[in-house]
């Protein structure tokens, strides 16, 4: 199946930027798109929730000022997480934001809802559900999404246990519609590893969140920068939902990563933890098991950049590795 034309426009990499609480804000996304990669945000991020509107505008406005400014750069378009759980109690309002700005590309996770699939598709716009196991894709797909993420072992924030390879194979079994796939891609190699498993696009967070456009603390990115998959600890503590987070920043909270207690609450939690003095995503840090990768902060302009050179010595690399030689010749 063809690409619908949000996500067949030419791009400089096949990357979606994942959406990060706290950290996706317009300056983020505008740098993401002016890139030539998609860039993405949390509508909760806009807070007040009138803030979404004015973000919306400004990206809009500078993205297309952008390219008519520079005619032959790559601009791709921008896509909005919505969490449509029931705790979202922003949700209407949020989803007439988004009905009124067009945005091309939702995201929704947490739950598949198919008035938010509709109120999309009537005016163009496609829908990417975040899904953890075939079962969940499966759901999603009847419920009128137009694609699917599948959001592996190793991703960043909420993330599933199952191995990428291993999802992205079952779902592409029965499904041919467009397909990311998320789960520690930092690296041009992963990049190419995500297409070659089967996904039309790599979904990449964390690499992001070393950037200069980033809206998180100088000190969430330098432990970016100084970790590694060791220092990744997979909790449903935080929000009732089993997510990685560094262990850098459990300990700064005063919680000891190594023994942490379980959550065992059915509703959706993104307030507090620890005694209700620790909040996710503010205190506890967000990160995926790819960062190892990642040395240096760094502007979103030369992170692409990077990944887009180690992309094609990948491609490079790998096409040489599999050139056709001739078969040895029998011996007697």
């Amino acid at each position: 199946m063809p690409l619908p034309p949000a996500l067949s426009r030419p791009l400089k990499l096949p990357v979606v930027g994942s959406p990060l609480f706290i950290a996706s804000g317009p300056e983020l996304v505008i740098a993401q798109c002016q890139a030539g990669v998609i860039g993405s945000f949390p509508a909760l991020n806009a807070r007040p929730a009138s803030l979404l509107n004015d973000w919306l505008d400004r990206i809009t406005e500078e993205t297309t000022a952008y390219a008519t400014a520079h005619p032959d750069a790559v601009v791709a378009p921008y896509a909005v997480n919505q969490i449509v759980h029931r705790s979202n109690d922003r949700l209407d309002h949020d989803m007439n934001v988004i009905v009124k700005h067009r945005v091309p590309i939702v995201i929704t996770s947490l739950g598949a809802r198919p008035e938010i699939n509709d109120a999309v598709h009537a005016y163009g716009g496609i829908v990417l559900h975040d899904v953890t196991t075939d079962e969940f894709a499966h759901k999603a797909v009847e419920k009128g999404a137009d694609g699917l993420i599948a959001v592996a072992a190793g991703a960043g924030g909420h993330a599933g246990t199952q191995s990428p390879f291993a999802l992205v194979q079952e779902i592409r079994r029965w499904f041919d519609g467009p397909l990311l796939m998320s789960g520690a891609i930092a690296h041009g190699r992963s990049i190419l590893a995500a297409l070659a498993a089967g996904a039309d696009l790599a979904y990449v967070g964390s690499a992001f969140l070393s950037t200069v456009e980033a809206n998180n603390p100088a000190a969430y990115k330098k432990m970016i920068v100084d970790s590694t998959a060791k220092d990744i600890v997979y909790s449903n503590l935080f929000t009732g939902v089993h997510g990685n987070y560094l262990r850098g920043s459990i300990t700064a909270a005063g919680l000891d990563p190594d023994d942490l207690a379980e959550s065992h609450s059915s509703a959706m939690n993104f307030g507090s933890a620890g005694g209700g003095r620790t909040k996710a995503w503010r205190d506890i840090w967000g990160s995926g098991q790819g960062i190892g990768a990642i040395t240096r902060v760094t502007t979103v302009s030369e992170l692409v950049a990077d990944l887009t050179t180690q992309y094609r010595e990948a491609v490079a690399a790998l096409t040489e590795k599999t050139s056709l030689r001739p078969a040895p010749t029998p011996s007697g």
